[in-house]
């Protein structure tokens, strides 16, 4: 089918052959911009996600496992209802940072550490006022116990007593126990 066009500036006639039907084949150059672009976004990005990144681990060092507290060592306990223990023994608040003064005067300098083991269930606000306590008494470091050592519990941070070892005469009558 022709159609005659006709320009209003020019006397001369165009004929022009319209499409009858439809054409289903696939138009692929929109297709073939978008993989390009992607594939030049890829081809940027990669490198970036390959570059390491410098972490300073800190050394690892053998530490020493204890199953005991050491009998020199003070450690404030805070249990649920909010009583503080020094090594054992009941301390009212109002007593606590002058008892921690007494016991740290008797440490030498780079020695006053105190640790801390408080309840999962004890006042939070409590331990604070315990840790700036502490503080104000001298303490140089301060440490938070995690676990408890065996025996212990909140009311007795130091664990049972230790067992006295038999005695035996002095003529050596009798065997040990290996």
């Amino acid at each position: 089918m022709n159609v005659n066009v006709t320009h209003p500036g020019h006397p001369k006639k165009f004929f022009v052959n319209v499409a009858g039907r439809p054409t289903s084949d696939i138009n692929v150059t929109p297709l073939v911009d978008v993989v390009l672009v992607l594939l030049i976004i890829f081809m940027v990005v990669t490198p970036l996600l390959e570059k390491d990144i410098n972490v300073a681990i800190p050394s690892t060092e053998q530490v020493e496992d204890m199953s005991e507290v050491p009998p020199d060592q003070i450690v404030v306990a805070l249990d649920e209802k909010g009583d503080l223990f020094i090594n054992q023994e009941k301390i009212e608040p109002r007593d606590y940072v002058n008892r921690l003064k007494r016991i740290l005067a008797a440490k030498a300098q780079g020695e006053r550490l105190i640790f801390f083991m408080a309840d999962d269930k004890a006042n939070y606000a409590r331990l604070i006022a315990a840790l700036d306590g502490a503080k104000q008494a001298g303490a140089e470091i301060l440490g938070m116990m995690t676990e408890l050592p065996e025996g212990a519990t909140a009311a007795n941070p130091m664990g049972p007593a230790p067992a006295t070892p038999p005695t035996t005469p002095p003529g050596g009558g009798g065997s040990q126990p290996q």
